[in-house]
């Protein structure tokens, strides 16, 4: 690997830990352990190809870009957390393993409560608001964010602003509209 080819990784891994809470090589290779997977099988339920989960775990790509693979990340990180507990057996974990295959993502909002190993509130806030603009722009595209957005600001402009901001705007700019609205 070329000196730019390392850069890359680990510029990848810093961001990978800015909006997972550590590099995704380090939490996948946990969950593997504490679920007792391998990679293929592990791929398999969180709905990725094998090649995308190893380029995700070596560091060439920094970003998981589908909300419900993230979705389903967190459920099995949760998973891992009853597994290590005692509290799920293995063929319980194996049973919610196939449910959380299943799951398409449902409520990406839910992700603001899952503190992130190496935690912190703005981090958490961050992804959060990281999940909210994927959702928007996996719908549409920037430029049909903010038409839908000029067509609801006569009627509904908090709507509106909330497209605007998430759909179309900067992370920074939808993190201080965020922070500004859990006052």
């Amino acid at each position: 690997m070329d000196a730019a080819q390392q850069e890359a990784t680990a510029r990848a891994r810093e961001l990978q830990s800015q909006w997972y809470g550590e590099p995704l090589g380090t939490l996948f290779r946990r969950l593997i352990d504490d679920l007792g997977l391998n990679q293929a099988r592990l791929a398999t339920v969180l709905g990725l190809s094998a090649p995308m989960l190893s380029q995700l775990m070596s560091g060439q790509r920094a970003k998981i870009g589908n909300p419900a693979v993230v979705q389903r990340v967190q459920a099995l990180q949760e998973l891992a957390a009853e597994v290590s507990k005692g509290t799920v057996t293995a063929a319980e974990a194996t049973q919610r393993m196939d449910e959380i295959r299943r799951t398409a993502g449902g409520n990406v909002l839910a992700s603001s409560t899952h503190v992130t190993p190496s935690g912190g509130q703005a981090t958490t806030v961050k992804r959060v608001v990281r999940e909210i603009q994927a959702l928007l722009r996996s719908v549409a595209d920037a430029a049909d964010i903010i038409d839908a957005s000029d067509s609801l600001a006569g009627s509904h402009p908090e709507l509106a602003e909330f497209l605007r901001v998430y759909g179309a705007g900067k992370t920074a700019d939808a993190v201080r509209h965020y922070e500004a609205h859990q006052a």
